[in-house]
């Protein structure tokens, strides 16, 4: 197979164009980003860096002179998000998550290579925001410049270039809006009060299991990140095919599977099952998180200008340049 081809998987039944609203996904996708952006307002301390030498810790730079407190009241955006709260924390059992997963190992749904996959959301969802004109591309651009701007490493500007590429799992059999975006959290022990609308989980079946509704469920304190079931979404399916198809560091790595998983990285939640590395990669997360959340209004990159040097990047982490998505 050339490179430069787009290949449907033949099991893929229908076209995902044709059945799956992705201005329905995306604008659920804001309204979640804004409801974080909302609540991280409360926790940010502006600072200046010294070193001229960047490392990933260093706090970023190209946010510190915008005003995080300028948006709607807090309470008014997560009544947009609430809805769709309720269902994915009723539905992400573990039954779902094996499935899921199972589903994922079971079938290769396209072959593409990164910037094609960029390009192919990019068709998909590039209108579901009416104040903006802004492309997926832009978007992920705006991500990958910043962090870029800020000095940090080559991958991890690729890692924000591609960090939410899984969203594309939404045109890929996913059940719902549900299943692809939203805050992340460990199924398969109790669902702690910090995640986000904790109350919605009654109707969830795990919650009144003898086992999953346990402190520790099916885990032990310790187990490590990389032992758990996280709720299935963009997040971990991009997690799993970095991991088995690139070379990126475990930084980015976590980066791409945590970026969601405000509980742990912005509430404090579920530190009882943290090892050592995880200890490290909550650090990653936490420096990578203000470009996630930040990066969308700064001004629009000119993408065929800059294909070349990320299409450099992407050549230089992920080898087989044809990904199996």
């Amino acid at each position: 197979m050339a490179p430069g081809a787009i290949f449907e998987a033949p099991n893929v039944a229908e076209d995902f164009n044709s059945h799956r609203d992705g201005l329905a996904l995306e604008a659920t996708s804001d309204a979640i980003d804004e409801v974080n952006v909302l609540k991280a307002a409360m926790k940010v301390k502006q600072g200046s860096a010294t070193q001229k030498e960047k490392d990933i810790y260093e706090q970023s730079q190209f946010d510190a002179e915008k005003d995080k407190t300028q948006f709607r009241q807090y309470e008014e955006a997560c009544d947009r998000v609430k809805n769709f709260y309720r269902e994915q924390h009723e539905k992400q059992t573990v039954a779902y998550n094996l499935k899921a997963r199972n589903d994922f190992r079971s079938k290769t749904r396209a072959e593409m290579t990164i910037w094609q996959a960029m390009e192919k959301l990019n068709t998909l969802i590039d209108e579901s925001d009416p104040d903006t004109s802004l492309s997926q591309i832009e978007h992920l651009l705006q991500a990958a410049e910043a962090i870029r701007r800020d000095g940090k490493p080559r991958w991890m500007q690729l890692t924000g270039l591609i960090h939410d590429l899984g969203k594309l799992l939404f045109f890929f059999g996913a059940e719902g809006q549900w299943d692809v975006v939203g805050d992340t959290f460990p199924v398969g022990c109790a669902f702690d009060r910090k995640i986000i609308y904790p109350d919605t989980f009654a109707g969830n079946p795990d919650s009144r299991d003898s086992i999953y509704a346990t402190e520790h469920g099916i885990y032990t304190p310790g187990c490590g990140l990389d032992n758990v079931m996280l709720s299935w979404g963009h997040d971990e399916y991009l997690y799993h095919i970095a991991k088995e198809q690139s070379t990126l560091p475990d930084e980015a790595l976590a980066m791409i599977r945590y970026h969601s998983f405000y509980p742990w990285h912005s509430q404090g939640a579920y530190m009882w099952m943290m090892n050592a590395k995880d200890k490290r990669m909550l650090e990653a997360v936490r420096a990578f998180n203000p470009y996630d959340l930040y990066s969308k209004s700064d001004d629009v990159p000119k993408a065929e200008e800059l294909k070349p040097y990320y299409m450099e990047l992407i050549d230089e982490y992920f080898p087989n340049k044809v990904i199996k998505w």
